[in-house]
């Protein structure tokens, strides 16, 4: 692959911490018992994806593979929030598609130009205003931030175009989409002339416009490896419409029938879906055709598989506007171009209680603190307004033998366990 493109990229993405909550007591003078006034922590800046239409590769991936966004300030006095951290914006081209680099599933196709969060920054940490209660007026202890998301994935570009040229390398596809957009590919005489795939916007009239992409040429085996075509294949997955562009010159001693067949074969061996995608043939280089013959024949053959043919010359400029109508009409009949539906779904964390948790008895004996880095992950996961992640969160902490350590402790009913920011009545 030339070193210019770059459409698979693999890179770690780490989201803010958040701030810590701190412990403060409000001091003024003639204001006895001012009373706990600790800040919380402020939020970790997420990681946050966004297309840029000017990027056309994931160059940008090629050296740089870690991501990391700020975390959160922590709290001060006078009940004052730690400042949020800025979130890190990636920008990547449109198509890209991002997928768990564990699992392989799509985590998210970056089509529109909405942003997307891809990991969340954690929570800050409560100060310890929050546990004053009657009882426990003086609270000498706040919680720490929570740790932010992260994640391994791979990014894919896949080009998002309406049309796709395919066919053999030199046989005029780049000519082509020169001609009928204002893209300008590198062209010239030989084979594998194009590297990386050109995108182009064909105006047809007002109002009516389509992409066309020249995929780089496919030779026999790509599907296998073989020359460049089988890196590019992925970028033909969301073309609605296949233009396939066979040289009939005869100038390289090439049977066109036979360069028709063994694309389709190609391309039916790396999706079937793929290879059953509408098609028009174009027989291209009519202009210094040697010999009649073969037109005729890949003519015949290509109208007994159910495919239009068009004869044009690219270079000469023949036949391109009748063909552009026709690839127009065509797309009206067909659904929008692919958005892939994601299929990542976030997993609660696996819980490693190897390690036992730190828990510290306060004030007056009746309240302990909980702490451990299994239980921040966890805590991550919890929606507690929802039944079942409730029911979720108790399992957890009963099988990681958290309770039974409290009892060992010394724990009453009654007792409260607070456990980052939230805080419950321990019961047998």
């Amino acid at each position: 692959m030339s070193s210019g493109f770059i459409d698979k990229a693999r890179i770690h993405v780490r989201a803010g911490n958040g701030g810590n909550g701190v412990v403060s007591f409000h001091r003024e003078k003639y204001v006895a018992a001012g009373g706990p006034d600790g800040g919380d922590g402020g939020r970790g800046g997420n990681i946050i994806l966004q297309v840029d239409t000017h990027m056309s590769t994931l160059m940008d991936f090629r050296y740089k593979r870690k991501y990391t966004a700020p975390n959160g300030c922590d709290g001060q006095g006078a009940r004052k929030t730690g400042k949020d951290a800025e979130d890190l914006v990636i920008r990547v081209p449109l198509g890209t598609l991002v997928r768990d680099a564990e699992s392989g599933e799509i985590i998210k196709d970056m089509s529109d130009l909405e942003p997307y969060v891809l990991c969340k920054g954690g929570r800050g940490g409560w100060g310890n205003q929050h546990f004053a209660t009657p009882t426990r007026q003086v609270p000498r202890f706040a919680k720490g931030g929570f740790p932010g998301e992260s994640l391994d994935v791979f990014l894919e570009l896949k080009l998002l175009a309406d049309v796709g040229l395919v066919g053999f390398p030199n046989v005029g596809k780049s000519t082509l989409l020169s001609v009928v957009s204002k893209a300008q590919p590198k062209i010239a005489n030989y084979h594998f002339t194009t590297l990386f795939p050109n995108l182009g916007v064909v105006w047809v009239e007002e109002g009516v416009s389509f992409v066309m992409a020249d995929i780089p040429g496919i030779i026999e085996g790509a599907s296998e490896g073989a020359g460049l075509g089988h890196d590019f294949l992925r970028h033909i997955d969301r073309c609605r419409l296949l233009v396939h562009v066979v040289d009939v010159s005869g100038s390289e001693g090439r049977d066109p029938v036979t360069d028709f067949d063994t694309i389709n074969a190609e391309l039916q061996q790396y999706s079937p879906e793929l290879a059953s995608r509408p098609q028009i043939v174009v027989a291209n280089k009519t202009d210094i055709m040697a010999d009649p013959e073969n037109l005729e024949k890949l003519r015949a053959h290509v109208e007994a598989l159910g495919y239009p043919l068009f004869e044009i010359s690219a270079a000469a400029h023949q036949g391109t506007r009748e063909l552009v109508w026709k690839i127009a009409d065509k797309l009206n009949t067909l659904p929008p171009v692919k958005v892939f539906e994601p299929e990542y779904v976030r997993r609660p964390p696996q819980i490693d209680s190897s390690v036992p948790p730190t828990i510290q008895r306060v004030d007056d004996g009746h309240t302990w603190l909980v702490d451990s880095p299994w239980l921040q992950r966890l805590m991550n996961s919890i929606n507690l307004k929802d039944y079942e992640s409730r029911m979720f969160f108790d399992k957890s902490l009963r099988d990681s033998g958290l309770f039974q350590l409290l009892e060992e402790m010394g724990i009453e009913d009654g007792d409260t366990v607070s456990i980052y920011d939230i805080e419950f009545e321990y019961q047998r």
